[in-house]
């Protein structure tokens, strides 16, 4: 007799070999089956401290038997593989009381390591609630390896209310994981409240957060709830925690520890019912010895730390997450296009300083330019340089369409600017642009008539003589 009794389920003759030869040299008595109904064959003599399986089965989803095996076998560990690797078959997987998600191709040493620490939790039964299939329509889109350690730590924080502390550069999606977690969890039900810190005057961080009385301060017309009460029995997100203040750290490490707040002027304590998540792009522990953030609070914060991968370290996944912003756009109305492979390739050359919210505005943008339905390398090649985009044919503007041929132009015109914004007055600018052109047909269509000109605009004739004289347009114009 070996350590233990492993099975080992998976349709591959290949995977099941090498599983097997490996745990066995660990001293496992290993059996092996390749479908569902072989499984349960096996079981009938078979009793295993380990389960591992795949997903897809030829005769069934190895997912849809667990609940049935594990009923039977309170306590078995269980090692789910798959090469779906989605967050969606990482979380039912542990919603349905797997031990260990593994996506495929995986690590045989982390395989055997699983095993080994399965062994060690034989007897401890670990349940949570079913996911729905409205749960499995998720905002995360990735199968690349850096995704899948994202997903098997949302998997795991999900049944729990521990605060998640999310660490990561500006754009690689910190709320939609947030979001994710909330979604997921027991609260889904209850709100979702996002406070981003950086955007908040700091005099009024405490009252965002833990609301005011009527009268606390100058301008405090009335009683507001903060951002804990709004979010009571759901989830409140703190993103940029990293630029809170002292004072208002303070503060927030007092509520975690105590479970309560008051408002800034009251006197009350409130029980704070909510699940903390937490983000930062920026470095906590060099903030902390710089004396600039708490160390007791970043304690308090990073019980479960997820570190998300830049777009650069997860570039297997460009491909999906460009067709995926192309349909989206064309969902929003925009103009349906595809993308090459070259294109994707080149696109997977480019460092992405932006992350994934640089790669979905660049989509927009080459949905809006790309003349083609299939966007190629060439015309990625120019946005990602910054240059204009070369100039295509004229846009016909039917009666309904000046809505549409204004976002063509002004989707264009940003992208001129490469990855720097327009010059400040961007506003009066463009209606300058609209109002010129206005006029000037307008007074041509009646040949210079101010009042039947001024009545056609729905304008009054002095205002309409001002803009003429303000806009430079010669009073006379349309005349014959």
């Amino acid at each position: 007799m070996g350590q233990g009794k492993v099975l080992v389920v998976d349709d591959d003759d290949a995977i099941r070999l090498v599983i097997s030869e490996a745990l066995t040299r660990e001293g496992h008595d290993v059996m092996c089956a390749a479908s569902v109904a072989d499984q349960a064959r096996v079981l009938e003599d078979f009793d295993p401290d380990v389960l591992v399986t795949d997903v897809i089965l030829p005769d069934g989803n190895g997912l849809d038997v667990l609940p049935a095996i594990l009923a039977k076998r309170p306590g078995l560990p269980v090692i789910v593989l798959s090469a779906q690797n989605t967050l969606a078959t990482a979380v039912r997987a542990t919603e349905q009381g797997a031990f260990e998600y593994l996506p495929k191709p995986f690590d045989l040493d982390e395989l055997c390591q699983a095993v080994r620490d399965g062994m060690g939790r034989r007897g401890i039964v670990v349940a949570g609630p079913a996911l729905t299939e409205a749960d499995a329509a998720l905002p995360l889109i990735g199968r690349s390896p850096a995704m899948q350690e994202v997903y098997r730590t949302i998997a795991r924080v999900v049944p729990n209310d521990l605060t998640v502390l999310i660490l990561g550069e500006s754009g690689t999606g910190k709320e939609l994981v947030a979001r994710a977690i909330h979604d997921l969890g027991a609260r889904k039900t209850a709100p979702f409240i996002a406070i981003n810190m950086a955007a908040i005057p700091r005099e009024l961080i405490e009252a965002e957060l833990f609301g005011h009385e009527r009268g606390a301060f100058t301008g405090a017309q009335q009683r507001t709830a903060g951002r804990f009460e709004q979010a009571a029995g759901g989830t409140l997100f703190l993103d940029e925690i990293g630029d809170m203040p002292m004072d208002a750290q303070t503060r927030l490490l007092r509520v975690l520890q105590s479970g309560e707040f008051t408002t800034v002027g009251g006197s009350r304590s409130i029980q704070a019912d909510v699940r903390i998540i937490a983000a930062t792009h920026k470095d906590l522990t060099a903030l902390i010895a710089a004396g600039q953030f708490r160390e007791d609070l970043y304690f308090r914060l990073n019980v479960v730390p997820m570190s998300l991968p830049a777009l650069r370290q997860r570039a297997a996944d460009i491909g999906l997450l460009s067709q995926h912003f192309l349909d989206r756009a064309a969902a929003e109305g925009l103009p349906r296009k595809g993308i090459s492979v070259e294109a994707i390739t080149r696109l997977g050359q480019h460092d992405w300083p932006g992350n994934v919210r640089e790669l979905e505005n660049l989509m927009r943008r080459l949905a809006v330019l790309a003349r083609d339905d299939l966007i190629g390398a060439e015309m990625v090649e120019q946005q990602l340089v910054g240059r204009p985009a070369k100039a295509e044919a004229p846009v016909m503007v039917a009666r309904s369409g000046l809505a549409n041929a204004v976002e063509h132009h002004l989707a264009a015109y940003f992208a001129e600017f490469g990855t720097h914004l327009p010059p400040d007055g961007l506003y009066d600018r463009i209606l300058e642009e609209v109002e010129r052109p206005l006029l000037v047909a307008t007074m041509s269509a009646v040949r210079g008539n101010q009042l039947r000109a001024a009545k056609l605009l729905g304008i009054n004739r002095n205002t309409l003589r001002k803009k003429l004289t303000d806009l430079g347009i010669d009073l006379a114009v349309g005349r014959r």
